[in-house]
């Protein structure tokens, strides 16, 4: 008999310790909306890549909650009185996940590779402000002219062609990233494919991401230099389309966060795990003017027109989401006590008239010499960007007689590509901000921009913009305030919504870090 209890009381103990031992692996649980698409940070193109980029590299400097920027691999910083130089002194301890140190050398050749018309970098427009970056792009100078300079291991110079107010904020983007010259070369165009074809030198590497698969991991970096200060071991992703899915997960322990759909958010808005995240980021349609009825501004401003906002953000969305007149969000950008969105927003292109739509729509048909119009709108397959488009197609059809729309609803991934190769007629897309400045929107209709997916011109917006690069303060505030109200009269696009992201968190996850440009940060991320 004492042996059976002395035996049963081994099986307690070791399952207690057991149990504490699991306790212990700290494991965050996270929902996506769609997978990852690259870990090139030269080649990112979407939110989801971003946010794993984000917490797999380091760059010079990273956002706290609600944008408040921190050093990240700076320890100093001084800027030049004509305030076009900057020099960066780096930590001297920050190394690669393969033990190799992370140098300014690693900041140069990364932002080189960026600029050079072969890697075809995605935002490659974002150096724009930096010496002789704009020939380089344009294949009039060598990347070797960039104005970066490792002065030594640990001392970075970097000269601007003009001021750049949003210089410290615009370099947390992906692909001002250091970059390991050895593993790029060695995995070449297959860089950033999979999880074990890139290195990193953020707070966590990212696992098990094969190049399509739908769960992954972001794992504790053994070499990041503030190692001590990350607590988590992993965050564990899964992509669930459905916010059914995801909330069903959520509420059995599976999930530590969902993401809501409106329903969900109308319902669940008064739970003590509800958090709404304000986003720096717009959602509008874009349209194909290589399509001879939306080249026409007529029929433009019809649908644009023919869309009731406030109906979409009340009563469809009803998750905190706001109609917007301006391209560029609230909150993003102030000068003088002033949001810059609020300034450039237009009634013209963003205000629902029935009788005005009808009246562009019957005025660009007889242009266009016919009697109807068909148009397939092009989105995402979510939950969200079905829901959205079906009230589109709705808006459109009984709004404007005589015009047809039908919906295609594809992976995020496919919706990307059509849209590189100008597959598609009015799209329903979204753009979040890559740094705390209008021109991280405005800039993405520039002509030769390779995000004006709908090859949208206009001189007067191009000049505007140039304008703005040798101005400052009031000046440029004013003249891309002029810019972004073209966009607006000319309906380049229809800008619709400023989405919030409504989500379930769990109450023992705490210093989870979200900024409206930067997204997610789990470097500080605690569960208790």
């Amino acid at each position: 008999m004492k042996k059976i209890t002395k035996l049963l009381f081994s099986l307690i103990v070791g399952v207690g310790l057991f149990s504490t031992t699991a306790q212990a692996k700290q494991t965050l649980h996270w929902s996506e909306l769609s997978e990852v698409q690259t870990l090139d940070p030269a080649l990112s193109v979407d939110t989801v890549s971003s946010e794993m980029m984000r917490n797999s590299y380091e760059g010079l400097y990273r956002f706290d909650n609600n944008g408040k920027l921190k050093r990240a691999l700076v320890k100093q910083a001084t800027l030049s009185d004509d305030k076009l130089t900057y020099t960066f002194t780096l930590q001297k301890n920050a190394q690669w996940s393969d033990g190799t140190p992370v140098t300014a050398k690693d900041f140069v050749y990364s932002w080189q590779r960026a600029v050079a018309p072969k890697t075809k970098a995605s935002n490659a427009q974002l150096f724009s402000g930096i010496k002789n970056a704009t020939e380089i792009m344009a294949g009039q100078k060598a990347p070797t002219e960039l104005g970066i300079t490792a002065v030594d291991k640990h001392t970075l110079k970097v000269e601007l062609s003009h001021p750049l107010p949003y210089f410290k904020s615009l370099v947390v983007a992906p692909i001002f990233s250091p970059l390991n010259q050895k593993a790029v070369e060695k995995y070449g165009k297959d860089y950033g494919t999979a999880a074990n074809k890139a290195v990193y030198n953020g707070p966590f590497i990212v696992k098990n991401w094969t190049g399509s698969n739908q769960k992954w991991n972001l794992v504790k970096n053994k070499h990041y230099w503030a190692k001590k200060h990350i607590k988590l071991d992993q965050v564990a992703f899964l992509v669930t389309k459905s916010t059914a899915t995801s909330y069903n997960m959520f509420q059995s322990g599976q999930l530590d966060q969902t993401n809501l759909n409106q329903d969900q958010a109308r319902q669940l808005r008064t739970s003590k795990e509800f958090v709404a995240r304000k986003q720096a980021r717009t959602q509008y349609l874009e349209f194909n003017k290589q399509n001879v009825a939306l080249k026409n501004a007529n029929i433009r401003k019809a649908i644009s027109t023919a869309i009731d906002r406030k109906q979409l953000v009340d009563q469809i969305l009803a998750d905190g989401s706001m109609q917007t007149k301006s391209f560029v969000p609230q909150g993003l950008m102030t000068y003088a006590g002033k949001d810059f969105a609020k300034v450039a927003g237009t009634k013209a292109g963003t205000t629902f008239d029935r009788k005005a739509a009808q009246k562009y729509l019957k005025q660009g048909l007889k242009e266009l010499g016919q009697d109807s119009l068909e148009l397939q709108l092009l989105g995402d397959d979510d939950d969200l960007s079905k829901k959205t488009n079906e009230y589109l197609q709705s808006q459109l059809e009984e709004n404007l007689p005589h015009v047809k729309v039908t919906t295609l609803n594809i992976t995020k991934k496919t919706r990307i590509a059509r849209m590189q190769k100008g597959e598609f007629e009015v799209v329903l897309t979204g753009w979040g901000a890559d740094y705390q400045d209008a021109t991280s929107f405005l800039d993405l209709f520039r002509t030769d921009s390779p995000y004006n997916f709908g090859k949208w011109q206009n001189g007067e917006y191009n000049k505007l913009l140039e304008q703005a690069s040798s101005q400052t303060g009031q000046a440029r505030f004013d003249t891309l305030v002029k810019a972004a109200k073209i966009l607006n009269q000319d309906q380049a696009i229809a800008p619709l919504y400023q989405p919030a992201l409504a989500t379930l968190l769990k109450k023992d996850v705490h210093h989870l870090i979200y900024d409206p440009v930067g997204g997610y940060t789990f470097r500080d991320v605690t569960l208790k």
